[in-house]
């Protein structure tokens, strides 16, 4: 018996692969060497003349020292046989090399040619990590607030022209922010002690804030007490006209109203004229609110609100019809509801008509004011009076409408079902006038809530005035397509238009080559010999062509403001 036999089980697959190898090369006396490679068996080599024992392995691969070839990547022969040094002995990758050449002495011509390989020449892929900001850049503000620097320690880094993304502006200079953070861990030493400042800086701005409005207030204290001598201001001289003026006359009307409407509640007990002077304080109330709207719209933009607050106006409608809502109509309805539960008897309506009669006229005067307001503003927005009333351009000039138009209706209503009291003698026809103007109000209330709520959730402008801003782009030239194109109304005339800009890459680039000296660049081009001499050309011209790109989106936005004056904020997104 073979002393291969005493071999585990697993040993005798590696003999039969063996013997299968003898049977096809028929090199009974070439030594073939045994080679377990990736594994952690033992490597050993073994000749086919004697049979020595085989230690275990599991599976391990047979190769003919005569197959394998390794060549360099221009096609040259570089070694014979089996090259894995790390799993041969010494006296194994002897014979083995012998053994290969005497292998391809008999191979065919065909299988001896010399393999070419070719190698694609690529740039490494750099890992930047998920947080790279070595070339971000900084402005000099950002600098000394956010690092705690002064200006003269600026003055030491190097300083970047860089285009500006504000109209009124060229270019600016920035920094890079690894020299400011290396700047700034100079300065103060440590990452703490900037931390550390940072905390002493904004406790001081907090107390300085403190400081600044407790002194505001003294000043205007001051000023109150010595009288004001300042000229007026342009919040108060938008109430001498437009919207403002119809607010302030509305407010004057309807305050008197309420007073004499109440003096007459208050003689007659008549429902149909309780209903009439809470209506008359519900209006006053609410108009007042809405000059309140009017003062906050104009507001300059600030750091919390950057689009400005040109929605206070709605918001102040809005509320003004919940107010409506509440004071008006619910307590007409309930005072209605009590007068016919419980029916007192009426006393003379003389004064009663005379008051309404005077109310009627005064409403009216404000109702034409109002119209004509909104007939000036609509011929100008090139609207109808309806379009103009519905879509809620101008929320204030709207209030003072309806509720106006409101109040001649109540007033004749009321008047109406006083009139039916007196001739019948039944104060519920009176009671029925309190509801029907309760009705009234709750109908104005609602159509108030409405109107400001959809212009308050972001209303779109006109489709043929949209139509002429995409028509505006799409004749450019580096433009291919918009997509995904929003125009907002945000209030007071001021547009927000969105869209998302697919840019033709050849204009864009032939409008940076335009600008650049040709044959410099050809001279640039033909002394680029290295990969790392091509990546900075690239990298050089890829970024100007970056900032020409961004170029353009600041002249297509600049024209589309100048033809479009109504549009405040324009967002073009790269596609």
């Amino acid at each position: 018996m073979l002393p291969a036999l005493a071999v585990p089980r697993r040993g005798w697959g590696c003999l039969y692969q063996l013997h299968l190898l003898r049977r096809r090369r028929g090199q009974c006396q070439a030594g073939v060497t045994l080679v377990r490679a990736g594994c952690h068996g033992w490597q050993v080599p073994l000749k086919l003349g004697s049979l020595l024992p085989v230690l275990p392995c599991s599976r391990l691969p047979v190769h003919s020292a005569s197959q394998v070839r390794v060549y360099t990547s221009d096609g040259q022969k570089n070694n014979t046989g089996t090259q894995d040094a790390s799993s041969l002995t010494s006296e194994g990758s002897t014979q083995n090399t012998a053994t290969a050449r005497n292998a391809s002495s008999q191979m065919s011509p065909s299988l001896q040619q010399p393999i070419q390989i070719k190698v694609k020449a690529v740039l490494k892929k750099r890992d930047y990590g998920p947080k790279y900001t070595k070339n971000n850049f900084i402005t000099g503000v950002r600098a000394i607030n956010e690092f705690c620097l002064k200006s003269s320690d600026l003055d030491q880094l190097r300083k970047i022209r860089r285009r500006s993304p504000h109209d009124d502006t060229e270019a600016f200079t920035v920094f890079l922010r690894s020299d400011v953070e290396a700047k700034s861990l100079e300065v103060w030493g440590s990452l703490e002690a900037l931390v550390r400042e940072r905390k002493r800086r904004k406790e001081a701005e907090i107390e300085y804030r403190e400081n600044l409005f407790r002194n505001q207030k003294l000043l205007k204290e001051y000023k109150d007490f010595l009288g004001e001598t300042k000229p007026r201001s342009s919040t108060s001289a938008m109430f001498l006209g437009g919207p403002g003026k119809v607010v302030m006359v509305a407010i004057c009307i309807n305050g008197l109203n309420f007073f004499f409407k109440l003096l007459a509640w208050v003689y007659t007990g008549s429902a149909s004229m309780f209903s009439e002077a809470i209506h008359s304080l519900a209006d006053t109330c609410n108009q007042a609110l809405l000059a309140l709207g009017i003062s906050q719209s104009v507001r300059t933009p600030d750091q919390s609100h950057p689009y400005g607050f040109a929605n206070m106006r709605y918001i102040a409608s809005l509320i003004s019809g919940v107010g409506i809502f509440m004071m008006g109509a619910g307590l007409s309805w309930y005072h209605g509801i009590i007068g016919l539960l419980n029916p007192q008897p009426m006393e003379s309506f003389i004064w009663a008509y005379c008051i309404l009669a005077g109310s009627l006229v005064s409403e009216g005067a404000t109702l034409l004011v109002a119209i004509n307001e909104i007939r000036r503003s609509a011929r100008v927005k090139g609207l109808s009076f309806y379009q103009y009333v519905l879509q809620a351009h101008d929320p204030s000039t709207n209030v003072v409408l309806l509720e106006d138009t409101a109040a001649v209706l109540g007033v004749t209503l009321a008047a109406a079902c006083m009139g039916l009291t007196s001739l019948t003698g039944n104060p519920y026809y009176d009671s029925l006038g309190s509801l029907g103007v309760g009705t009234l109000l709750g109908a104005v209330s609602a159509f108030l809530i409405y109107t400001n709520t959809e212009a308050l959730l972001g209303r779109s402008i006109q489709p043929d005035q949209l139509q002429r801003i995409t028509e505006l782009l799409e004749s450019d030239p580096v433009v291919r397509a918009i997509h995904d194109v929003k125009a907002t109304d945000m209030g007071l005339s001021q547009v927000r238009f969105k869209a998302e800009v697919d840019f033709d890459g050849l204009v864009v680039t032939r409008s940076y080559l335009e600008k650049q000296d040709i044959e410099q660049l050809l001279q640039d081009i033909q002394q680029v010999k290295t990969l790392e001499e091509l990546e900075t050309f690239m990298l050089k011209h890829g970024e100007n062509i970056i900032d020409t790109l961004g170029a353009e989106v600041d002249r297509l936005e600049k024209e589309l403001k100048q033809r479009n004056p109504e549009v405040r904020h324009v967002d073009l997104e790269i596609l």
